[in-house]
């Protein structure tokens, strides 16, 4: 049998058969629906079982400490120092970092963060000292007491948290972890 193919304005009709075949560009039949059958939403924490002997996790709090109680050596290779400057403590930019710090305090503490404010120039901390600060500062040191930024306004968790990600410290804490 013989089959013959007219072509005609974009479409190919296929004779002998009584068939049609489709060109490119010919409109194509939408596909069959599929059904997606949804998992049951998880239960919240609060209603789960409690494990046997493991407290349930509560809300992270910033630990936040005076400049006067706590000596740079001290919290050396135990956690990062996250140090607000300011002339007094009614200072806007102080207000507004010390904000900025509550709003997201469990990203501090998967940092091992500790806040130390110095509102008093004229005490001269051991952290004035040693990091000289003029006005408002910001200063974020590692584990090892280096300074990985200084910044002359207020940063928000995220960013302060993306700058101490960067730290190779922070990736051989990662990495060792198994990415927390």
């Amino acid at each position: 049998m013989t089959i013959w193919i007219w072509k005609m304005s974009g479409l190919a009709l296929a004779a002998g058969l009584g068939t049609q075949a489709l060109a490119m560009g010919a409109p194509t039949p939408p596909p069959e629906p599929v059904r997606v059958e949804r998992a049951a939403p998880a239960r919240p924490v609060a209603a789960r079982a409690p494990d046997a002997g493991v407290p349930a996790p509560g809300p992270a709090e910033l630990d936040i400490r005076a400049a006067a109680e706590v000596s740079p050596e001290s919290l050396l290779f135990e956690s990062r120092p996250v140090i607000v400057f300011a002339d007094t403590a009614q200072e806007p930019a102080f207000i507004t970092q010390m904000e900025l710090l509550a709003r997201d305090p469990a990203a501090m503490a998967r940092r091992d963060v500790v806040v130390i404010t110095d509102t008093d120039p004229a005490a001269n901390s051991a952290w004035r000292q040693k990091l000289r600060p003029r006005g408002f500062a910001l200063i974020i040191l590692d584990t090892d007491g280096t300074v990985i930024d200084r910044k002359p306004f207020p940063w928000d968790t995220r960013e302060i948290g993306r700058a101490i990600d960067k730290t190779p410290v922070r990736r051989e804490e990662t990495r060792a972890s198994g990415g927390r």
